[in-house]
């Protein structure tokens, strides 16, 4: 029995060892793109700083890593949540959005802070500063139904599709 536990033992660590030379690409850009909801918005240095700290490491094209990061698999699960974050929003290619989708996308966020889903436990546990405040909530939440107000008022046009998807 002894022998079989060593067997197993140093067959995870040759396993554990092996999989550290497979790293997922990272998601790390150094420019802002021209397509950055900064370009494309005013973004107050308030807000700014809230997205920063607990939204742009999976909802952006810069993630900024932790030590952690350097060890497999937690790199992996940490791509994966990256990979969907920024497919269900990215805030470096936000004006590339449809503007029924960036309006949709404001009020999808409204919601992820009211319903306390945003950003994720997961993420507040390894990033205590993240958590956000109630004022730092109502700071977001200002912010976005200013950029919806803008969009309404930019794109009249589309202003029937805009309040069908606010209300």
């Amino acid at each position: 029995m002894v022998k079989i536990l060593r067997i197993t033992g140093i067959i995870l660590l040759i396993a554990f060892t092996a999989i550290q030379f497979f790293r997922p690409t990272r998601n790390h850009s150094t420019v802002i793109q021209p397509m950055d909801i900064t370009r494309v918005y005013i973004v107050p240095q308030n807000v700014n700083q809230i997205l920063q700290k607990a939204c742009t490491d999976c909802h952006s094209n810069n993630t900024i890593y932790p030590w952690y990061d350097q060890v497999q698999p937690v790199a992996w699960l940490l791509q994966d949540h990256i990979k969907y974050g920024k497919k269900d929003l990215n805030f470096s290619e936000f004006g590339a959005y449809k503007v029924a989708r960036q309006n949709s996308k404001m009020g999808k966020i409204i919601e992820e802070l009211r319903d306390g889903d945003m950003p994720l436990f997961s993420y507040t546990l390894m990033h205590p500063s993240a958590r956000l405040t109630d004022a730092e909530k109502k700071i977001i939440y200002d912010w976005c139904k200013s950029v919806q107000n803008d969009l309404k008022a930019k794109y009249p046009a589309d202003s029937l599709l805009i309040n069908h998807i606010i209300h």
